[in-house]
C-alpha cells in the first residue's frame, strides 16, 4: 500500500496495472480496501489500472481531523484523482463507498459509475425508530441532569453503544460522529446530474440498502441500469463472485 498526504491527511491506496483505462475502487462502512480484493482482480484481468483505497479512518488510513460527511471524503477523493493525474476514470463505490460515488459523479467527468448495494438514499425512519430516538433525548436530558458532565457523558456514550448498530458499535467515538452525520445524508437531488453511464448491482435480500434504494437511484439517475442478484445481500459480490464478475466484465468493456 502506498500513502498520499492532501491537506494534512493521509490516505492509504493501492495501485495496480498500468493501463490507460482507470478504475478506483472505494469500500464500504467499516470495512477497507481489502474488501473489494476480489472486485480489484475482475478489474485487473478486464486490462484495468485499479486504484483501491482506504477510506480516512478505515483500514491503514488515519481518522480525519474533524467530524466529516460525504462532502468532505467526496472533496478528498477529487483532490486525490487530480494529484495522480487521472482524467476521466470509472468509479466504483460498494454502501458507503457509493454515496462517495454518487456526489463525485454528479460533479466530475466519469466514464462510468458502478454502484454496488451502495448507500445515497435517506433510509425511511418507522414510528418506532422515531419513539425510541425521542425517548433516549429524554433520558439524555436527564442523565445531564442528575450527572456530573464527565459521568454524564459516559452513561451517554454507554446508551449510545447499546441502542446502535453494530458499525456504530465498533467504531471510535470520532467515527461515530461521522457515521450518524452520514447516514442521515439524502443524496437523490444530486443523481440526477450524473451524467456517465451507471451499473447499479444488488441483492434481493440486501437489508442495509434495501432494493428499493436501487429502483429510486434507477428511476432518477439519467442513464442507469439495475441488475438483481436473487437472494443475495449486503454484500452481493462476494454471495455471487462468479456472477457478479461476468456483469462487471460485460459492463467495463461495453
Amino acid at each position: 500500500m502506498a500513502t498520499i498526504k492532501i491537506d494534512d491527511q493521509e490516505l492509504a491506496y493501492s495501485d495496480k496495472g498500468d493501463s490507460e483505462r482507470v478504475i478506483v475502487l472505494m469500500h464500504g462502512w467499516g470495512c477497507s480496501s481489502q474488501t473489494l480484493l476480489s472486485i480489484e482482480k475482475v478489474a485487473l484481468d478486464a486490462g484495468y489500472r485499479v486504484i483501491n483505497v482506504d477510506f480516512p479512518g478505515f483500514g491503514l488510513s488515519p481518522e480525519p481531523s474533524s467530524v466529516w460527511g460525504v462532502e468532505e471524503y467526496t472533496a478528498l477523493m477529487e483532490k486525490f484523482i487530480d494529484r495522480l493525474g487521472i482524467k476521466s476514470p470509472v468509479m466504483l463505490g460498494h454502501s458507503f463507498g457509493g454515496r462517495v460515488g454518487i456526489l463525485f459523479s454528479s460533479r466530475r467527468e466519469v466514464s462510468k459509475l458502478i454502484l454496488v448495494d451502495a448507500a445515497g438514499v435517506k433510509p425511511r425512519r418507522s414510528l418506532k425508530y422515531h419513539i425510541k430516538v425521542k425517548w433516549f433525548k429524554f433520558c439524555k436530558a436527564v442523565v445531564k441532569t442528575l450527572m456530573s458532565k464527565e459521568a454524564a457523558e459516559r452513561t451517554i456514550e454507554k446508551m449510545r453503544s447499546g441502542r446502535g448498530s453494530a458499525d456504530y458499535a465498533a467504531a471510535s467515538p470520532k467515527m461515530r460522529m461521522i457515521l450518524s452525520k452520514v447516514v442521515n445524508e439524502d443524496l437523490c437531488h444530486v443523481m440526477p446530474s450524473i451524467k456517465a453511464p451507471v451499473l447499479l448491482v444488488w441483492g434481493t435480500a440486501d437489508t442495509a440498502t434495501p432494493l428499493a434504494d436501487a429502483i429510486k437511484m434507477e428511476k432518477l439517475i439519467p442513464d442507469a441500469g439495475l441488475v438483481r442478484f436473487e437472494g443475495c445481500g449486503h454484500y452481493s459480490f462476494l454471495d455471487n463472485p462468479s456472477g457478479f464478475a461476468r456483469v462487471l466484465t460485460s459492463f467495463l468493456n461495453s
